[in-house]
């Protein structure tokens, strides 16, 4: 049949037209689609914009962030009462009375606490005092039942916005810096925050004003680490009881089906969650729609510690933990930490929990990228600690380093976080409904939390899970991320199926963490491979974690084993090790310490062997009296050895005149810094002196540290001794042989800071043992013990306070906090400048610009082949914590000055030389009358009210192990993927897995998770398996540009001039045919 050729053009025109509106229509549907549905393995909801935002817009900004600050104060008169046990109320209160008894003009009473653990045995009290507070102390202290008696607190936090953009323009709330002293004069700050609101992390999903198509982000944290597989085996928590402490959790929420208890420990009438934080955590954990957690089926215990006004109480801490010992829970999420490691009754409340079988996992800290800012618990060997990465697997800016400071100075800190997971916007629950995305510490921690939730429900023996076996599997199952060192990342990055492997073939058993020692490895063993060791050097001591999943307690069966390889060059090390007495709970330490043999003082090369320890636990379930399970471990250890450093290129670091926050109050040296005023990262070369150790290392030098007295190292192996921000007082012994060393040809470099009692006293804060007022008991650093130290040179620092900007040597500087130069000999080099009086400021409010004064200082010593002496007034421009001009070009000529004799021409010929000063003019500073640096101080100790100098301890000795030498070859590679003992892969097998690794931009804090379209439409949440929908796109785009093809080729086929438009038919027909079996045929599946 012939048609004509004009109505076959329009009628083919017609049909494309109609396939490509079909066309259309269906990518529309499509994007519809991905915007608003979520499939997420065995649990699929629809998608509702959350209708939470915490992200507030300025006109003059992007975005400000919701940031909150911490503080806390003793409440007044009340007391916590700590007893040695679990006792009754009326117990407990026969107890105090009977303490009391004698003490008939007290007046006391009992504090009642109205929460779910009251009608239980306490193994505390809170007690009001009114009168005789201190004797009354004293008399209940020596109770026989009281273990300890410590002030009730109050923690309070605070809203305020800082600006989170990084584009680096204004800030949102620009304001000029200004500062009332007097607002110093408050309580402590918080030793233990919540990481979940603290430093500016809580980012919530706002959006941009800017036009840009943002890049899909699958942040779905729980598919990401592929508990989606679990899922699919029929595990989703079941029967594991989780415990949240944090804010509460409104009882009708929609996305959560099994919240067995929630319990209220604050002052305030109710079970809600008023802030917003609590709701998300434990929606990471065991949301069922939307926003899915990892254990949808597991039992929620909400803890509700935290009032909507932000405030909570010691007390009510401890009470919530008995009650979850009481709950027999097993994962306890806890996003709160703070830098007081020596806040006995929480600690030792974390202990028991642990010891209990609780498996506590906290939040690592948020004061990265600073080193040694790990907050406590997370800190403790018992306590999972983690960090955050973003969704690139990079370290997030915002988490906190290693290493652990707590065994400082004599030793050397522990790895830690334990582990890293995502942390930086991640999706959970919004307070009503909805989703929210967040940022922090405080969100990868229920991250973890909640994939050992969903673990814990995977074995079948339950007896098998504990602290340490689930610590044990995490770090060994963890992928370490490359290029990041242990301080930064711990063991790595979470592995959820290798975990759930590892797990469900697991047999009792101790391992290490690290479970190795490579001194060559880098960067993973950063700092350790940084500088290699040599014969006459300090030490290296490797602080090594041993975990014991074989019990609660146990015990290193004899002593460890050093076993040298002889072909790999291991007799040229000796090793000297000691460990806990007793491993409880959980864990306990094995400190290494390694040097190098005198036969190897001018070899080079490497050297290995490795450490045997045997640990016995009891056995609970033999029957035999006495029975014991028994592990052994291997630590393999690898060395790079050196020839001995000339002299000139030895620094000694004095660690042990730096003291720290806690125990003590110990102010910042930048005295700006208010709002950080404790001085807590150590003051150790790889915590807040970091970057000076690089640099230094960088030019050639060798640092070294001693954690001992200036007694106890051999001056003549040294070019120059580093005294930077110390605050301990010296032994006259050791003042005496620094003098006597410094004749000898030693050098030595003091960076001092700001001391001044006026000022000290204007910063006061409240002692919460005497329940007074008192001072710092130093400054930014303790000037009057360092001008004891100096002053056979005539030389003094003051008590002057400045600070300013200035140009040295072609240099910008920062004075921060510091001193002056009172006196210095008159033939030495001294350089003043022109600062700002920050002491007058602080005291009066007035400022005041002062000239001409000195705050550099160099001096050779007159004696022939003696040492130079450099002087600075001020440490803040080579520490990295508050540093904002750093002064490390100085410090390299200090060191030519002090090693090397050579002069920077630069400071001779400066033009703000200045004649030295000689102190006459003003008296020296003097120590703060009634200080309290004995409580806290090595050096001192009290002596009918007058601190008195302690016998000089004797220097550390250690014993080297007795080597029992290998005659065979070390492994070459001592890390593979870390492998438990007795544990065999692949009897746990995984159904297939398909691999899911999004290489996509994570969103930066604050940023919109929506698409940003013109006109404010948002389509709604993208697809976690957007992936999945690339082959539609492709086939539907394919359909369109074959059509356009087909179109184009129907009107040329169908011009009149062709002459056989009989042959035209027959093709038109087959090509219709085609376009009919397209239109018909299925779409393919993914």
């Amino acid at each position: 049949m012939h048609l004509w050729m004009g109505d076959e053009q329009k009628r083919s025109t017609g049909a494309m037209s109609l396939w490509l509106c079909l066309v259309v229509a269906l990518l529309v549907g499509q994007l519809s689609l991905v915007g608003t549905e979520e499939k997420s393995g065995p649990f699929s909801t629809p998608f509702h914009p959350s209708l939470n935002s915490d992200t507030l817009l300025s006109p003059n900004c992007s975005e400000l962030t919701v940031k909150l600050d911490f503080s806390t104060k003793v409440v007044k008169h009340e007391y916590i009462v700590a007893f040695n046990g679990y006792f009754t109320a009326k117990a407990r209160r026969h107890f105090i009375s009977s303490a009391l008894r004698d003490m008939n003009a007290v007046n006391w009473r009992i504090v009642q606490r109205d929460n779910p653990a009251s009608d239980y045995p306490s193994d505390f009290e809170v007690v009001e005092i009114r009168q005789d507070a201190r004797s009354s102390l004293l008399t209940l202290q020596d109770h026989p039942y009281i273990k300890r008696v410590t002030p009730q607190r109050m923690v309070l936090r605070s809203l305020k916005l800082t600006d989170s953009g990084t584009d680096g323009g204004s800030p949102c709330n620009d304001t000029r810096w200004v500062q009332k002293w007097q607002s110093w004069q408050s309580s402590r700050p918080l030793r233990r925050t919540s990481l979940s609101l603290s430093s500016g992390f809580w980012h919530a999903t706002g959006r941009h004003s800017s036009r840009r198509l943002l890049r899909a982000i699958p942040r779905h944290v729980a598919l990401i680490l592929q508990a989606d597989v679990l899922w699919e085996m029929g595990h989703t928590g079941s029967g594991v009881k989780v415990a949240v402490f944090d804010t509460g959790l409104s009882e009708k929420h929609p996305h959560f089906k099994n919240v067995k208890e929630r319990t209220n420990w604050t002052n305030e009438k109710t079970l809600d969650d008023g802030l917003g934080h609590g709701t998300f955590v434990a929606g990471v954990i065991a949301s069922m729609r939307e926003c899915q957690g990892f254990a949808p089926d597991s039992e929620l215990h909400i803890f509700r510690v935290f009032t909507n006004n932000q405030v909570s109480y010691t007390s009510w801490f401890l009470d919530a933990f008995n009650y979850a010992i009481l709950k027999k829970i097993d994962v306890l999420n806890l996003s709160i930490g703070g830098p007081d490691f020596m806040d006995h009754p929480f600690v030792d409340k974390v202990w028991e929990l642990t010891a209990n079988k609780v498996i506590m996992v906290s939040a690592i800290g948020n004061d990265g990228p600073l080193y040694g800012t790990l907050n406590n618990p997370a800190d403790q060997m018992d306590v999972i600690g983690v960090g955050g990465i973003d969704f690139e697997d990079n370290i997030a800016r915002f988490s906190s380093r290693g290493m652990t400071t707590w065994e400082l100075p004599g030793g050397y800190g522990r790895v830690k976080p334990d582990i890293v997971t995502y942390g930086s916007g991640v999706r959970g629950s919004g307070l009503k409904e909805g989703c929210r995305s967040l940022s922090g510490t405080s969100v990868a921690s229920p991250v973890v939390a909640g994939a050992v939730t969903l673990l814990a429900s995977t074995v079948l023996n339950r007896e098998l899970i504990n602290p340490a076996s689930m610590k044990q599997a995490l770090i060994a199952s963890a992928r370490r991320l490359p290029g990041v060192n242990m301080f930064e990342q711990g063991h790595g990055k979470l592995d959820l199926l290798k975990a759930y492997q590892i797990l469900n073939s697991y047999k009792p058993q101790a391992s290490l963490s690290p479970s190795y020692i490579d001194l060559t490895e880098c960067p993973y063993m950063w700092p350790y491979c940084s500088q290699p060791i040599y014969y006459g050097g300090m030490p290296t001591i490797v602080n090594v974690t041993i975990l014991n999943g074989m019990g609660v307690t146990g015990r290193i069966v004899d002593k460890p084993i050093w076993q040298p390889y002889l072909p790999q060059n291991g007799d040229y090390i000796d090793v000297a090790v000691s460990y806990s007495p007793v491993l409880w709970p959980w864990a306990g330490y094995l400190a290494v310490s390694i040097s190098v043999a005198k036969k190897a003082a001018s070899w080079e090369g490497i050297a290995q062997g490795h450490v045997m320890v045997t640990v016995a636990s009891p056995a609970e379930n033999d029957s035999a009296i006495g029975g014991e399970m028994t592990s052994t471990v291997k630590l393999p250890v690898k060395v790079k050895i050196v020839p001995t450093p000339p002299r000139s290129k030895r620094i000694l670091w004095d660690q042990y005149h730096n003291l720290r926050y806690p125990p003590g109050y110990f102010p910042r040296d930048n005295l700006r810094m208010k709002n950080d005023p404790l001085d807590w990262n150590g003051d150790h070369i790889h915590t807040n002196f970091r970057d000076m150790y690089q640099h230094l290392r960088s030019m050639g030098y060798f640092i070294e540290v001693l954690g001992a007295p200036i007694t106890c190292f051999d001056a003549s192996q040294y070019g120059t001794l580093l005294m930077v921000d110390s605050e301990e007082e010296y032994f006259p012994e050791e003042i005496t042989k620094l003098r006597r060393d410094i004749e000898n040809g030693l050098s030595l470099i003091v960076f001092s800071d700001w001391y001044n009692t006026s000022v000290m006293r204007k910063v006061k804060f409240y002692d919460e043992n005497t329940r007074q007022w008192w001072m710092p008991d130093t400054g930014g650093a303790n000037v009057p013990a360092l001008n004891d130290l100096i002053s056979v040179w005539g030389m003094a620092f003051s008590d002057g306070l400045y600070e300013g900007d200035f140009t040295m040597a072609d240099h910008d500087m920062y004075y921060a906090s510091g001193c002056s130069i009172a006196r210095f000999p008159e033939d030495g080099i001294v350089i003043a400048q022109t600062l700002k009086d920050q002491g007058l400021e602080v005291l009066k409010q007035e400022t005041a610009v002062v000239d001409n004064v000195p705050v550099l200082g160099l001096y050779q010593t007159p004696s022939e082949g003696g040492g130079r002496i450099a002087l600075y007034g001020d440490s803040n421009c080579i520490d990295d914590s508050h540093r904002q001009k750093d002064c490390f070009w100085l410090l390299d000529a200090l060191l030519q000055y002090t090693s090397y004799s050579m002069t920077p021409p630069s400071l001779i010929h400066s033009k703000n030389r200045m004649v030295p000063p000689t102190g006459k003019d003003r008296p020296l500073p003097q120590r703060l009358e009634g200080n309290h640096l004995y409580r806290y101080s090595k050096v001192l100790e009290a002596h009918l009210g007058d601190p008195k100098p302690r016998p000089l301890p004797a220097c550390p000795h250690l014993s080297w192990a007795k080597p029992q030498p290998l005659n065979e070859t070390a492994p070459s590679n001592l890390w593979k993927h870390q492998k438990l003992l007795s544990v065999d892969l692949d009897k746990a097998v995984l159904p297939y897995v398909r691999p899911y690794r999004p290489q996509v931009r994570p969103l930066s804090p604050g940023e919109s998770e929506a698409w940003d379209i013109p006109g404010g439409i948002m389509p709604g949440r993208y697809n976690q398996e957007v992936g999945q929908t690339i082959p539609m796109f492709a086939f539907l785009g394919a359909m369109v540009v074959l059509s356009f093809f087909v179109v184009q080729l129907t009107k040329s086929k169908s011009k009149p001039k062709r002459r056989k438009p009989r042959v035209k038919r027959p093709l038109y027909l087959q090509q219709q045919q085609q376009q009919q079996t397209l239109h018909t045929g299925r779409t393919p599946t993914v």
